[in-house]
């Protein structure tokens, strides 16, 4: 095995979990929260966008099984690339998007699929998401790890209430279920 990481932002981390947990070659995902300037931040610091944190997943992944790009195509069915000011009713500086690369290969390819979906336009506008330098990770509270499980209810409602579930459905189908 050979293990890598992606870093990924795309809103509320709860909502970045789940799609991942079985796709094969992935080892775990973690909430938590990256990009920022604050050492060990908590989710009430990063709540305050002083912090220069965005909520973000990293991914532990087996480059020998999948590959960065797999895990780009699931990503950018996971929330709206289009929108850079949060994800659906979350809206503020620690909900932005954003892909962390960790490596020149993991940017290129990032701008490459961003360049796809352009072509392709599935979405009514250009997908915008930021391509980054990865520069840390903090993972979250134990409460936000595997919080679809943990509250399986709640994680529904809000996925649905904030009108993520239907932004997927519309463009996507009904593929992260």
């Amino acid at each position: 095995m050979v293990m890598a990481y992606a870093t990924l932002a795309g809103g509320c981390f709860w909502c970045l979990v789940k799609p991942f947990t079985s796709f094969p070659g992935i080892k775990q995902v973690v909430s938590g929260y990256s990009g920022g300037h604050t050492e060990n931040p908590t989710y009430e610091s990063v709540s305050t966008n002083q912090t220069g944190h965005v909520e973000a997943v990293q991914i532990e992944y087996d480059t020998e099984t999948t590959s960065f790009e797999n895990i780009l195509d699931v990503y950018f069915k996971t929330f709206d690339p289009t929108d850079n000011e949060g994800q659906f009713f979350d809206r503020g500086a620690h909900y932005q998007p954003a892909i962390f690369y960790h490596d020149e290969h993991q940017k290129k390819a990032a701008e490459a699929k961003i360049q796809q979906l352009n072509e392709q336009n599935i979405f009514e506008n250009p997908v915008i998401t930021p391509i980054k330098p990865y520069k840390n990770f903090y993972p979250a509270e134990e409460a936000h790890q595997d919080f679809y499980k943990k509250n399986p209810m709640h994680y529904e409602q809000y996925q649905r209430g904030s009108g993520r579930k239907a932004f997927i459905e519309k463009h996507w189908g009904k593929q992260n279920d």
